[in-house]
C-alpha cells in the first residue's frame, strides 16, 4: 500500500491542484480481518470513483493526488491528534471534538450511517504506524505541491475533490426548494478567495448543475491547513451529489455515470484554465 498516488501535470501549466483523498478502493488485509462489516458496508465511507472524474486535468496541465488507502483506514482529512480513546487504547479521553466523539476521526472508529469497523480498540503502536506510513506523507506531498505551485505560477488554488451521499442534504438553505449537486467549502471565506470560490461556482453552474456554498460542509482539515489566502493558497473542498452518478447501495456505477463523466470532463478542464486566468491574477493582486 502506498501512502498516494501522484499525476503530475504534462506539461505544468496551471496553478490549480487536484486531490482526492477518500477514493482509494483497494482495502489492506489487516483492515479485512480485523473489521466486523462487510466490504461493501466498510466502503460506504468512500468518495467512490472521484478520482475517475480527474481524469482529465493532467493532461490539461494540472496535478493530481489521489490518498493511497481507504478513508476506514486513514482519514487524510482529519488532524493527526484526532484520535479517538473509544478505539485506539492509550488514548487521553480529554480534548475530545464531536468528530471524534462520533468516531470519526483520523483513525475512524464507524463508517456511514455509525455502524462499527472493529469489535474492540486497536492498539496506540498500529494507529501511530498508519499515520506515520499515510497520513504524514500524504499532506508532505501536498504541501510540496502547493509550494511549488506557488513558486511556479505565483498562487496555488487546491480543488479538495470529495463526494457527498444522496441524503446528507434534505435541504440547500441557500434555495429554499432544490437541493444542491454540489457543494462548496472555503470555510466561509477563511481559505479562499472570494473570487476564486465565485469563479469555480459559475463552472459547476454553467454545467447546469446547483451550487450551494458551505452548507453544510465547510471544508475539514485539508482546507483548514493549505488553505492561507494570505500566502497565495487557496482551497477549496468540493462536494459532489453521488446520487448523479453513483448505485449508493452497491457503491457501484449507476447507468447515469456515463454521462457524469463526460460533464466532468469538461469542467475539470474548465477548473484548470482558473489557474491560467492572467485577469483573475491581476484582480486577486489589486486586493
Amino acid at each position: 500500500m502506498r501512502a498516494y498516488d501522484f499525476i503530475p501535470a504534462q506539461p505544468p501549466s496551471s496553478a490549480v491542484v487536484f486531490a482526492s483523498p477518500h477514493s482509494a478502493r483497494v482495502y489492506p488485509p489487516d483492515l479485512l480481518a480485523a473489521s466486523v462489516l462487510e466490504p461493501t458496508a466498510l466502503r460506504s465511507s468512500e468518495d467512490a470513483f472521484v478520482d475517475c472524474f480527474l481524469r482529465a486535468a493532467s493532461p490539461a496541465g494540472a496535478p493530481v493526488l489521489l490518498g493511497g488507502v481507504p478513508r476506514a483506514y486513514v482519514d487524510y482529512n482529519r488532524d493527526a491528534t484526532e484520535l479517538d480513546p473509544a478505539l485506539i487504547a492509550g488514548v487521553p479521553t480529554h480534548g475530545l471534538n464531536p468528530r471524534i466523539s462520533s468516531g470519526l476521526g483520523v483513525i475512524p472508529r464507524v463508517v456511514a450511517g455509525g455502524r462499527a469497523i472493529y469489535r474492540g480498540k486497536i492498539p496506540r503502536a498500529e494507529a501511530e504506524r498508519r499515520l506515520r506510513e499515510f497520513w504524514h506523507p500524504y499532506h508532505a506531498k501536498l504541501e510540496a505541491l502547493m509550494r511549488a505551485q506557488c513558486e511556479r505560477f505565483g498562487r496555488a488554488i487546491l480543488l479538495d475533490m470529495h463526494s457527498m451521499p444522496r441524503d446528507a442534504v434534505s435541504m440547500n438553505r441557500q434555495h429554499t426548494s432544490l437541493r444542491p449537486d454540489i457543494v462548496l467549502g472555503d470555510r466561509f471565506g477563511a481559505a479562499a478567495h472570494a473570487s476564486v470560490t465565485e469563479a469555480v461556482a459559475k463552472i459547476f453552474t454553467a454545467a447546469g448543475l446547483r451550487v450551494a456554498r458551505n452548507s453544510p460542509f465547510a471544508g475539514a482539515y485539508i482546507t483548514q491547513r493549505h488553505g492561507i489566502p494570505a500566502r497565495g493558497q487557496h482551497a477549496i473542498q468540493i462536494e459532489i451529489d453521488r446520487g448523479l452518478y453513483l448505485d449508493e447501495r452497491r457503491v457501484s456505477p449507476s447507468r447515469d455515470f456515463p454521462a457524469f463523466q463526460n460533464l466532468m470532463d469538461q469542467v475539470i478542464r474548465e477548473l484548470v484554465e482558473l489557474g491560467r486566468d492572467e485577469t483573475q491574477d491581476t484582480a486577486l493582486a489589486a486586493e
